[in-house]
């Protein structure tokens, strides 16, 4: 039996497989970030496409993920350093609502913003299949370079990648990010 679909079709029926967010919630390196809109732990709102002129970072991660508790202090030390250059950082928690005081609290030892997932107001980066799941965002809102936990973790040096894209940074020190992720 031989089995023929329009491109209409086909697509409902990946939709169907996927769901409607999963299929459009992709930030792939190189394309424009996706919208993301949330209530910060601290009641500001963290809204993407008003941070344009200035490089941010996005890390994905939970308390109860070990890769992501390790990965936070290079992220806090990264976000302190360069904070006051034009980087922005948000870490959103994919915890429960129920465990917001533990976000509270594991985030009082960090400088960078918080929010929880649920807060979120606009997501197209959609609910994170991995965790920690970390994207660059360049100051013209062009993802640049995503780190997972079977690529590269965030690490200082990972995150240099960042460095280059900084507003004043000479456009020769820009670095050539061509993959879909960054290797150690």
């Amino acid at each position: 039996m031989r089995y023929t679909f329009s491109a209409l079709s086909l697509m409902a029926i990946i939709l169907t497989i996927v769901g409607p967010g999963d299929a459009l919630a992709a930030a792939e390196v190189g394309q424009p970030a996706p919208a993301l809109v949330v209530e910060e732990l601290n009641g500001q709102t963290f809204d993407l496409s008003a941070l344009r002129g200035k490089v941010v970072v996005i890390n994905f991660w939970a308390t109860w993920c070990q890769p992501c508790r390790r990965e936070m202090p290079a992220l806090d030390a990264f976000y302190r350093q360069y904070h006051g250059q034009g980087l922005e950082m948000i870490g959103l928690s994919a915890d429960r609502p129920h465990e917001r005081s533990g976000v509270g609290k594991v985030m009082q030892s960090f400088s960078y913003p918080a929010a929880m997932l649920d807060d979120v107001k606009a997501d197209d980066f959609g609910d994170p299949n991995e965790l920690p799941v970390t994207f660059i965002i360049d100051a013209n809102g062009v993802v640049r370079a995503k780190f997972t936990p079977d690529q590269t973790l965030a690490t200082e040096k990972s995150l240099s990648v960042a460095i280059p894209l900084l507003p004043g940074k000479p456009a020769a020190q820009k670095s050539p990010l061509q993959s879909s992720t960054v290797s150690p």
